[in-house]
């Protein structure tokens, strides 16, 4: 009863209404979430139609807000459910919006957007969620700081104790009561996470991966292509690859990725790097109805705390029909601990900007959290790498060419920063630390 209650009086906010967004509004609806908020700011075209079902037929919808018109479809499905619909754009918001909100869940935006969402979520402590399809494969991630869920089991031969059981979670408390004659065990077990700014691109795999390499060959090589195309999209102002130059650039970087994931190069084959060029920005239905309903549940577990979550990264290949999960975190500090831990991407150089979602008001550097430099380009433009293929063969032979994708590359030498020289003022020893403690940050 407990648990119904918390999903009963839950608000939550979804951005972008798009074919992912129709699937999680749905399922949310239908669990009987308090209230559920829609804010996209763009309408509705032609190419909404293929995959949106919440869009009504028969109608001439064209140009009228996609979050407004999908609001009438939700409120037949649930009237108990409060569907509220903002129509304004998400980066006019300041972190002060986010605040009202119990789970936040972005989907279908540039990296950029969903870093800075992130950081103003962690600023007001609650839930994140972003999640992306790009037609036959997509991603869920999900930061939701500290999370506490309680399991009931009977008690075993051997009672639980407290105690790290991974690298994220741990048991914080064991109570237990008789049922009869049962004993029933109430673990309390909590899971820490990174932000999205971390996971998505300087996380590595956890150590039972990296230990393994049977395990690292089952790694699908959806993961590192998404890696690439977050990171081509920051380079490019939000585009995503479409032409035989932006294949050159988004190869290399698929590499590199594949690379400093530990991945063996033959996992990432010149076919699943065309099939996944060629899915870009597209909609396939009954992919974004497997991401949302895997979502929504998710969400559904986090609100009742009586289930173990999304731990953080999920990546569903179209491919093999698969939706796994991996654990993706950087060495250091976990959960909450990021929000004051000052080792961060650019040194520590302050960013304080100004209002909106252009420039977080926030009074700390958002920096600590991973904010990223801002693009004023549109995000999530119509793109993706022609159907007949013939974009592979490049007559400079380059690195454009994906055939070429397992080439070794010769190693990149590490640059040694001179050792700090001792002043009149200071002992040589004391430098010398100072210097060892600045290159250990």
């Amino acid at each position: 009863m407990a648990a119904q209650a918390k999903i009963q009086s839950a608000n939550i906010l979804l951005i972008t209404i798009k074919a992912l967004a129709d699937e999680i509004a749905k399922n949310l609806v239908l669990a009987g979430v308090g209230s559920l908020t829609l804010l996209d700011s763009a309408t509705v075209t032609e190419a909404d139609r293929g995959a949106q079902f919440l869009l009504p037929d028969g109608e001439d919808v064209i140009g009228q807000n996609r979050a407004q018109v999908t609001s009438a479809a939700l409120r037949k499905l649930n009237p108990r459910v409060h569907i509220h619909v903002d129509e304004e754009g998400v980066k006019t918001k300041g972190p002060s919006y986010f605040a009202a909100y119990d789970i936040v869940i972005a989907t279908d935006l540039d990296p950029e957007s969903f870093n800075i969402i992130n950081t103003a979520t962690r600023l007001n402590c609650k839930a994140f969620y972003a999640a992306g399809c790009h037609g036959l494969y997509g991603f869920i991630f999900s930061d939701l700081i500290e999370h506490d869920y309680v399991i009931q089991r009977d008690l075993g031969n051997v009672a639980t104790s407290t105690g790290p059981e991974t690298r994220t979670r741990s048991i914080v408390d064991v109570q237990t009561r008789k049922e009869g004659p049962k004993t029933v065990e109430s673990v309390t077990k909590r899971e820490l996470y990174s932000t999205w700014f971390l996971a998505s691109d300087v996380a590595v795999l956890p150590i039972e991966y990296t230990q393994s390499k049977r395990r690292l060959k089952s790694v699908t090589p959806a993961l590192s292509c998404l890696r690439a195309l977050w990171e081509f999209m920051q380079l490019q102002n939000g585009r995503v690859p479409s032409n035989r130059e932006d294949l050159k650039m988004f190869t290399q970087i698929a590499t590199q990725k594949h690379k400093a994931l530990g991945l063996p190069s033959e996992t990432l084959r010149p076919d699943f790097l065309r099939s996944f060029l060629q899915n870009l920005v597209s909609e396939i239905s009954p992919v974004a109805a497997i991401l949302g309903g895997q979502l929504a549940q998710d969400v559904i577990n986090v609100l009742g705390q009586t289930q173990q979550p999304i731990q953080n990264m999920v990546v569903f290949d179209g491919g093999s029909m698969e939706a796994l999960m991996y654990p993706l975190h950087p060495e250091g500090s976990l959960g909450a601990s990021q929000l004051t831990d000052h080792t961060v991407p650019n040194g520590g150089a302050p960013m304080m900007i100004g209002g909106g979602m252009d420039g977080l008001p926030m009074g700390i550097d958002p920096t600590a959290m991973g904010a990223l430099p801002h693009h004023n380009n549109p995000i999530m433009l119509s793109g993706g790498m022609p159907q007949n293929g013939n974009f592979i063969a490049m007559p400079d032979g380059s690195l454009a060419d994906p055939t070429q994708l397992n080439t070794p590359q010769a190693p990149q030498q590490p640059v040694q920063e001179p050792a700090a020289q001792p002043t009149a003022e200071q002992p040589a020893h004391e430098t010398q630390a100072n210097a060892s403690t600045s290159e250990a940050k």
